[in-house]
């Protein structure tokens, strides 16, 4: 049984910007000092990115009065949600949810000194939802879930919809380093999560995705396979190198007469290919128990999205409800060994 040792963090504010909720945030260390970068929703369901700085894991030093990032661009216009980030080289890669009002996809921006980023403009799938039907009804052996969120969107917004609003591609985080030479990130197109590799975003243009979609089981990274993700799953946190393989802590989603409820899991892949599992906790790594996750603008929901690592111990930032933030603490290698228990091997 793992040790985990839970902290409400940050609750929002006054401040118009932040007031209706703050959750889900991207976290950091550099030079022994945490830098935390949230999704900050105003009414009306807008969204900035608001940035706070930890004293150490769970207090608070310095909180902005106003928003760190803005959207500036059509594509963002709505908001911008769910931040990720991690350090390539000396290259900070901020990750997000570009939303517009109807689309919602994954988009980049770049920094050097975490004071200044450049936005670098949507870097996943821009496929309409019928386009999207189309090449999937071509794909043997793809899950019938893949298709499920399509016939959703038609029975709710019709077809003409269809033709103008493009596919959700959601979850976006890069690995802290390059694999096999090639920048790799994680992303999410209902209901797996699947994996990424170029030599530049530059590559990632139509004809690039168009291949990736035909040969997206080849892609994937990890499919609901545990009670607790039955209904689908998505990335969670970046993920972390140790010596066994990548720590991914993701969400799943469970779909029960209460309702959707979020919890975290965790899983081990290979460190030269994350499409192959080493193994993963056959049940979640925390739920929503406490009251502040339980109850919120979307009740029962714990969604990790940032995580650090100090002396041992994995610090794990997640949104709780979709109003709050909290931190879950546990030990590394107590965690790790938990997941081999449950290899694939093994199993």
């Amino acid at each position: 049984m793992i040790q985990i040792k839970k902290q409400l963090l940050l609750e929002p504010t006054e401040h118009k910007f932040e007031n209706f909720g703050v959750f889900n945030p991207a976290a950091i260390e550099v030079d022994g000092k945490i830098h935390v970068f949230y999704r900050a929703c105003s009414a009306g369901n807008f969204s900035t990115i608001g940035y706070a700085r930890l004293q150490d894991y769970q207090r608070l030093a310095e909180r902005k009065e106003a928003p760190f990032l803005i959207p500036h661009h059509e594509y963002e216009s709505q908001g911008m949600e769910d931040p990720r980030i991690v350090d390539i080289e000396g290259t900070y890669y901020l990750t997000y949810t570009a939303y517009d009002g109807g689309n919602a996809l994954g988009a980049l921006a770049t920094s050097k000194d975490l004071k200044q980023f450049d936005k670098q403009g949507i870097i996943t799938l821009q496929m309409s939802y019928k386009d999207f039907q189309q090449c999937v009804e071509c794909i043997e052996g793809v899950s019938e879930k893949y298709l499920r969120f399509v016939k959703l969107f038609f029975e709710r917004g019709g077809s003409e919809a269809g033709q103008k609003l493009l596919i959700w591609d959601k979850d976006v985080m890069f690995f802290p380093k390059k694999i096999k030479g090639k920048l790799a990130f994680l992303h999410r197109i209902y209901p797996d999560i699947q994996v990424v590799y170029c030599n530049d975003i530059k590559e990632l243009n139509d004809a690039f995705w168009r291949d990736y979609l035909f040969n997206i089981k080849a892609h994937t990274v990890l499919e609901s396979k545990m009670h607790f993700e039955a209904s689908y799953l998505g990335g969670g946190c970046p993920p972390i190198e140790t010596p066994e393989g990548w720590l991914l802590i993701y969400h799943g989603v469970e779909d029960t007469q209460q309702g959707y409820i979020y919890h975290a899991g965790a899983a081990l892949l290979e460190l030269e290919d994350p499409t192959k599992e080493i193994g993963r906790l056959p049940v979640p790594l925390f739920s929503p128990d406490q009251e502040w996750e339980q109850s919120g603008v979307v009740k029962n929901v714990v969604f990790p999205t940032g995580a650090v690592v100090q002396d041992g111990q994995l610090h794990i930032y997640y949104g709780a409800a979709d109003e709050k933030i909290g931190v879950a603490s546990m030990d590394l290698r107590e965690l790790i060994n938990e997941i081999l228990k449950n290899s694939i091997k093994k199993l």
